[in-house]
């Protein structure tokens, strides 16, 4: 049975499935994460919900696979750059560890969306023979998972996929890992309805901004979108230079804009470094199942 915990800001999420050849659900669960208590109290809420399962498919795990925020620093062994702040310095891996007194895999929460999407999602259901996936998550943030030949690649320093934080231009402004004009800062989907306020003076939420672009009677909008798909398409290419993916799968809320896979990959078409384009630009299937069930395929292995 594969076992996996996707560790969210609000939820934590488990499911276990039975196995590699056949993935299907056994039991799957959710408790609060609770994170206002503090670090101690979310390793808590892990082991209740461990236990929880246990008593559902009436086994312990001999393993279990963690998606989480931010990634795990390959030299200190602790936590970093996840929003969810208590974990970062902490070495959780062997606090759940010790905890649980289970081995754990752990993953970043994008390279899981990626993983999951490249083994039992569009990947798989399309009979797509990549040998790289790039897992895109455009939301409130930027991030972003790399799968090759059915393996995560996390990289020396655990940064693997991060094309969140690559430059991308000046105008997106300060980024909160201090740098100026991230990935980030110019297409998530917070940065570009502040764009879209910059220009109008109003708020408006993307899925508006997309309608109103649709319907061609506010040129702010227009701008916006335009701008978002010239940028993803900028940003994606210099992803496409340097592993060339099969596939490319945008997950998170702006991923659900289907300029991206239009206007967006003409962009990507205009930038990349070759004469063509053939790298397939596909939505997610799993929806808010990727993360726990690429945490579950992390112990596939």
């Amino acid at each position: 049975m594969l076992w996996g915990i996707d560790l969210g800001g609000t939820k934590i999420e488990g499911v276990v499935l039975k196995s590699v050849e056949n993935p299907e659900v056994l039991t799957r669960m959710r408790i609060p994460t609770e994170q206002q208590y503090g670090y101690e109290h979310i390793l808590n809420q892990i082991n209740k919900l461990i236990g929880k399962m246990s008593k559902a498919v009436g086994a312990k795990a001999d393993k279990i696979g963690i998606g989480t925020p931010g990634t795990l620093d390959p030299k200190t062994k602790t936590l970093k750059n996840s929003n969810t702040t208590c974990y970062n310095g902490q070495p959780f891996k062997a606090d759940l560890e010790q905890l649980i007194k289970t081995p754990i895999a752990i993953a970043n929460d994008a390279n899981c969306f990626a993983l999951a999407e490249a083994k039992m999602g569009v990947v798989k259901t399309h009979h797509i023979n990549a040998e790289v996936v790039f897992g895109v998550i455009m939301g409130t943030g930027v991030g972003g998972g790399l799968v090759v030949n059915g393996k995560i690649v996390g990289g020396m320093h655990g940064i693997g996929g991060e094309w969140g934080h690559n430059f991308l231009d000046e105008s997106g402004g300060k980024c909160y890992c201090g740098k100026v004009g991230c990935v980030e800062t110019v297409i998530s989907g917070p940065f570009t309805e502040r764009y879209y306020k910059s220009l109008s003076g109003s708020e408006k939420s993307l899925k508006e901004i997309v309608n109103l672009h649709a319907s061609g009677i506010d040129e702010n909008a227009t701008k916006t979108i335009n701008r978002l798909t010239h940028f993803f398409g900028k940003a994606i290419s210099v992803v496409i230079d340097i592993v060339d993916p099969d596939v490319v799968v945008i997950g998170g809320g702006v991923g659900n804009v289907d300029y991206l896979y239009t206007d967006g990959v003409q962009s990507a078409r205009e930038h990349v470094f070759n004469d063509y384009l053939e790298t397939r630009f596909l939505k997610p299937e799993l929806g808010d199942s990727a993360g726990v069930f690429g945490a579950a395929m992390l112990v596939a292995d």
